[in-house]
C-alpha cells in the first residue's frame, strides 16, 4: 500500500493531537491504539489511513481512490505543520501545561463537511446522544472503509449527497429530530460551497457558516478548530466551556461566555490552544446539581 514518512523534529502525541476528529469510542470512521485509523473523503474518493508512530517521525499508510490527496496532506492532519512555538503564555499554569503536553499538536483535517455534520449532531445534546446519533448515522449510509479496515468493520462517513437527498424523518430513528436533520439536510446541499469556502481560510469558512439558519458561533468554532487548524477558534455557547476556563483561569467555579472571552482576550490569536490545554489537563469546574440525562429521540 502507498505509504509516506512524516518528519518531525520534536514529538507528536497521536492521541493528544487527534482525539478532537474522533467522534465517541464507537466512532465507525476513526479508531484510536497505537496506530489511529481514520477514513475520509476526497476530491478523488473515499480514503483509509493508518498512523503509527516511527522512530523518524509518524508513518502513514493509504488505501482507496483518495490515497494520493491524503498522503500530500497528511503532515496537517498530525500536526506536523501547527507551530505551538508562537504560543508563550505568561501565565504559570499554562506555562506549565504548555511544556507537560509539548506532543499536543492541533490538527487540521481539510474536510468540512466531515467536521461539520457531526457538530451540528452535537447541538444542546448530551455527548452521549450525539455520539449515539453519529455511529448509527455513519453505519446505516456510509460505506465501508477501502483496505483492511473495512474487513474490520469501519466506515466511510456519508456523502452529503446522500444525507442531503434523505426526508427529515429518515433521521428520527437514528435518534436525531426534525430540527437536526433539516439542518444537516441543508448544509448537504451546500457541500461543494462551504467546502470551497473551507480553502479560502477560517475567515470565509465561518461568515459563510454563520449565512446558514441553524449553524451559530458554536458550530462554525467546531468546525473551523478540526477542518482548518485554526488556533484561535473558541466554541461560544458551550455548557461546560465557560466554567473549566472561568476556573482554571480566574478560580471562578461558573463563568459565563463574556467572562470565558475576557479571560481569553491575552491569548487572541491561540485561544483554541488555550481551551484544548485546558481540556486535557484534568482540570475539572466544580460541579453544582445532576447532570443533563441522555434522551431518545427514536423512541419519542
Amino acid at each position: 500500500m502507498p505509504s509516506r514518512l512524516v518528519s518531525t523534529t520534536d514529538p507528536i502525541d497521536l492521541h493528544l493531537t487527534l482525539a478532537p476528529m474522533r467522534r465517541g469510542p464507537g466512532d465507525p470512521a476513526m479508531r484510536m491504539g497505537r496506530e489511529i485509523w481514520r477514513t475520509t473523503r476526497t476530491p478523488d474518493g473515499p480514503a483509509t489511513l493508518r498512523i503509527a508512530p516511527h522512530v523518524s517521525g509518524l508513518e502513514v499508510e493509504a488505501w482507496g481512490p483518495g490515497t494520493e490527496d491524503v498522503l500530500a496532506r497528511a503532515p496537517e492532519l498530525v500536526g506536523a505543520e501547527d507551530e505551538p512555538a508562537a504560543f508563550r503564555p505568561e501565565n504559570p499554569l499554562l506555562a506549565r501545561l504548555h511544556a507537560l503536553r509539548r506532543g499536543l499538536r492541533i490538527a487540521r483535517s481539510g474536510a468540512v463537511m466531515e467536521a461539520l455534520v457531526p457538530a451540528i449532531l452535537e447541538q444542546k445534546v448530551t455527548g452521549t446522544e450525539a455520539y449515539r446519533a453519529w455511529r448509527a448515522l455513519a453505519l446505516r449510509y456510509g460505506e465501508p472503509a477501502p483496505g483492511p479496515a473495512g474487513n474490520a468493520g469501519m466506515r466511510v462517513s456519508p456523502a452529503p449527497a446522500v444525507l442531503a437527498a434523505l426526508p427529515y424523518y429518515a433521521f428520527h430513528p437514528l435518534g436525531v429530530e426534525r430540527r437536526r436533520a433539516e439542518v444537516i439536510r441543508r448544509v448537504c446541499g451546500l457541500a461543494s460551497t462551504l467546502e470551497a469556502a473551507g480553502r479560502e481560510g477560517p475567515a470565509a469558512l465561518t461568515a459563510r457558516l454563520l449565512a446558514i439558519p441553524g449553524i451559530g458561533p458554536w458550530t462554525a468554532a467546531e468546525v473551523v478548530f478540526r477542518a482548518l487548524g485554526d488556533p484561535d477558534a473558541v466554541s461560544v455557547g458551550d455548557f461546560h466551556l465557560p466554567h473549566l476556563v472561568s476556573w482554571a483561569l480566574a478560580g471562578e467555579p461558573r463563568g459565563s461566555d463574556e467572562r470565558m472571552l475576557e479571560l481569553l482576550e491575552p491569548y487572541r490569536g491561540q485561544r483554541a490552544r488555550v481551551v484544548r490545554l485546558l481540556e486535557v489537563s484534568g482540570i475539572r469546574a466544580p460541579r453544582y446539581g445532576p447532570r443533563m440525562t441522555p434522551r431518545s429521540i427514536a423512541a419519542i
